[in-house]
């Protein structure tokens, strides 16, 4: 899919807006996030424009991972972090803010704040739960 005028990733993409690389090749880019949860958080980009994982196709999923893994590792290795989180916000309600895919890599330490602080829910019963993957599994099979 071509790149769009006014997305920002797509501008860094095209080398209209700088930015601190770590990676690049012919499908994925990989850069510091501006605004980061802690110092060397990176966001990994395809070089196609996809607002969602779901129509990004197939062939930049392993790509867009194997580079998360590199980022991750060379992160931990250089800022001494202890772990890291993988983040992929897919639609506004989720979090996305920028609407081009992209994976967050963010180096976590032991005395980091939490990122979510979400709530957790509870199934009303085991049958809710069974028929909720019930319809989830008859969804996939499609």
């Amino acid at each position: 899919m071509p790149l769009v005028e006014d997305c920002v990733f797509c501008k860094i993409i095209r080398g209209e807006i700088p930015c601190s690389k770590l990676y690049e090749d012919d499908q994925i880019l990989a850069f510091l996030d501006i605004a980061p949860f802690n110092n060397g958080h990176a966001l990994i980009v395809p070089k196609d424009h996809h607002h969602s994982i779901t129509t990004l196709p197939a062939e930049f999923h392993a790509k867009i991972m194997e580079t998360a893994c590199k980022v991750a590792v060379a992160q931990m290795r250089v800022l001494k972090a202890e772990g890291f989180n993988l983040v992929l916000n897919n639609g506004r309600c989720a979090g996305q803010e920028v609407p081009h895919v992209h994976l967050h890599v963010i180096p976590r330490f032991v005395d980091d704040q939490p990122i979510f602080k979400a709530s957790k829910k509870k199934y009303d019963s085991i049958e809710e739960m069974q028929k909720t993957a019930e319809n989830i599994r008859a969804k996939l099979s499609e």
